[in-house]
């Protein structure tokens, strides 16, 4: 039989899935960089959500609001896409620094 994943193992990746989109939105200059950060962190939440649902296998909260969350990251993705694409047309650069005016 299978042992199943300590708790403590899986928030220490989702800690570092969080970690590593903390420094991608800090860091990177390019915008889909940026939204590729937003959605590391977002992942992590999830994986959090999921590892302390399975502590309450009853209700099933933990998946349900996953679940939810990855509508909300579908929905914040195109619509941020499409800004990037707009933004992209007219400043023809995807360089935040560049669109801000800090170069």
């Amino acid at each position: 039989m299978i042992e199943p994943i300590p708790l403590e193992h899986i928030l220490l990746l989702s800690a570092l899935l969080f970690s590593l989109g903390i420094l991608a939105v800090i860091t990177k200059r390019h915008a889909v960089l940026v939204l590729m950060g937003i959605e590391l962190i977002f992942n992590a939440a999830n994986l959090n959500l999921v590892a302390f649902s399975r502590y309450d296998p009853v209700l099933l909260q933990g998946q349900l609001f996953s679940l939810f969350v990855i509508v909300v990251i579908a929905a914040e993705s195109a619509v941020a896409l499409a800004i990037v694409l707009r933004v992209y047309q007219y400043f023809k650069t995807a360089n935040l620094n560049k669109i801000v005016g800090e170069e």
